[in-house]
């Protein structure tokens, strides 16, 4: 049985290591420098920007200048958007630029959510974010695909509660496997842990038990991201003229090359058995086969579409418990009458989490949906890239090559829409549920409205979150249920890391835990 005291050393400590060690510009590099010089050297950005006259920057030093701004926005993008956000009601429009290293972003007003959110993508464009961001020419990270949102929407979301008894097995699985024994107080790095967890129970979604049982497709669904985001971070710090011949000298650009081979090799077999013996199994594998259209139906393709999936799925999933579990060994007081809840529910429902048995847990939603507001995944979100000049209904327009976005976190603290923001409620959204049943709806974890965009907003909000939420309430139910749980003596609830618009739970934090007994 393998215990935590493997993954010693976290997956963002990992990432950061591969981006700190030192990486040169060789000889050869060097001698094609005039080369590319002469034929490119302005050619990669060469549409410089333009701001948006009378909009304000935010984080401007005293001579007006945004370089401290820029650098500040890495550890501290939360503070910037906040700044912004908060002054922006002394702004007309409520419009303001924060300083980022790829230039100045526009945080727009919500006001303007509801027109931009089915822009055309050639003019408003979603994955062009993505792509610049983690480098998308390097590190094929970022998809114009659609087969796969097509067929979580019409496919995944169709049949959440057929899938969830061999997810609540999987959960059952992983933890006796990988979660230590705990039958004392037992120190557990929770962070790293429940990335693995999560990467096996989200694979028996992806392809059943012969991807969730494969140690090797696991790791690589959870390295892949690791090496896609340092390779992301090296890549950018040389000029874009030199990118081409710098990408080949980045291990981890090759790393991710062995990742799809491996994905070929596993996936495509698997492919062909189903298709030879007629097996048609509930999972994402098999309902892209069936829905892959032109050439989509090409079986590599399948296969490096459901490894991109894993880089959106496992690390997102993967971070929410963290952060609950974090929360509640800061707030104890949470603890009882959440287990009071999944008692009742549980005894409802024949002791499994049925359709009814999460409907029966607004505390549980309610909770992920508070610590999501006060630990969201990502600071800003509808980002977008404005392809052309591009004029709002109020005659403002967006000028050409701006990268868009709204403070989502920035307005999760508004206290014009969540009275005492600044306060940690954990059941916030179900006593408001039960003061105003018609806005239930929108008060749910996995909702999306203008008010909560955690999980994005419009044709580009997540199409996993309500697999997700699912996912990461029978994880917390598993825990509730077979654990008590404690902070190590001294040690405080651990900060989340901001990494420019990513708020990250700290891997360094650790949680000590010990078996119950009793159970519920």
């Amino acid at each position: 049985m393998s215990h935590s005291h493997s993954l010693t050393v976290s997956l963002y400590q990992q990432a950061q290591k591969a981006i700190d060690q030192p990486f040169s510009l060789t000889p050869a590099l060097i001698a094609v420098f005039f080369l590319l010089l002469t034929s490119s050297a302005y050619q990669s950005y060469s549409k410089r920007q333009r701001l948006a006259p009378g909009v304000p920057i935010v984080g401007l030093d005293k001579n007006g200048s945004v370089k401290a701004a820029r650098k500040r926005f890495i550890p501290d993008a939360r503070g910037l958007l906040r700044e912004g956000y908060e002054m922006k009601q002394q702004v007309k429009g409520g419009l303001f630029y924060v300083p980022s290293p790829l230039g100045e972003r526009l945080m727009l007003h919500p006001k303007y959510i509801e027109e931009l959110k089915s822009a055309p993508i050639d003019k408003v464009d979603f994955v062009a974010t993505f792509q610049e961001m983690f480098e998308g020419k390097y590190t094929t990270m970022g998809s114009r695909s659609t087969l796969h949102p097509r067929v979580i929407k019409a496919r995944v979301n169709q049949h959440l509660g057929d899938l969830m008894p061999a997810i609540e097995e999987e959960i059952l699985d992983s933890f006796a496997d990988i979660w230590p024994e705990c039958d004392d107080w037992t120190e557990v790095a929770v962070a790293d842990t429940f990335t693995h967890l999560v990467g096996r129970v989200s694979s028996r979604m992806f392809g059943g038990t012969k991807l969730s049982r494969h140690k090797e497709w696991v790791n690589t669904t959870i390295t892949f991201a690791v090496d896609g985001f340092a390779a992301a971070q090296k890549i950018k710090r040389y000029p874009k003229f030199l990118r081409p011949i710098a990408a080949r000298f980045i291990p981890e650009i090759a790393n991710i090359k062995n990742h799809y081979k491996l994905a070929h090799d596993l996936l495509i077999p698997l492919m062909k058995e189903r298709k030879r013996t007629g097996e048609t199994p509930m999972d994402l594998l098999q309902w892209m086969v069936e829905n892959a259209e032109g050439d989509e139906t090409d079986e590599q393709f399948i296969a490096d579409v459901q490894l991109k999936v894993s880089f959106a799925a496992i690390h997102t999933s993967a971070a929410a418990p963290t952060q609950l579990i974090y929360d509640l060994c800061e707030m104890p007081e949470i603890i009882d009458p959440l287990r009071e809840e999944l008692k009742h529910a549980l005894e409802k429902c024949d002791g499994h989490l049925t359709k009814q048995a999460f409907n029966l847990m607004p505390k549980m939603d309610s909770f992920l949906k508070e610590s999501q507001r006060f630990n969201p995944l990502l600071l800003i979100t509808m980002e977008r890239m404005v392809h052309v000049d591009y004029p709002m209904s109020d005659g403002f327009i967006i000028p050409a090559h701006t990268l868009i976005g709204v403070a989502t976190q920035a307005i999760s603290m508004d206290p014009n829409i969540y009275p005492d923001p600044e306060k940690y409620d954990a059941f916030r959204f179900s006593k408001l549920r039960e003061v105003d049943p018609e806005r239930a709806g929108k008060m749910q974890y996995a909702s999306s409205n203008p008010q909560s965009m955690g999980f994005g907003f419009g044709r580009y909000a997540c199409p996993g979150r309500f697999f997700a939420s699912n996912e990461i309430k029978a994880i917390l139910a598993h825990v509730l249920t077979h654990y008590d749980f404690k902070f190590p003596k001294g040690q405080g609830r651990p900060a989340s890391i901001g990494v420019e618009t990513q708020f990250l739970p700290n891997h360094d934090g650790r949680v000590l835990m010990k078996k119950r007994t009793q159970g519920l």
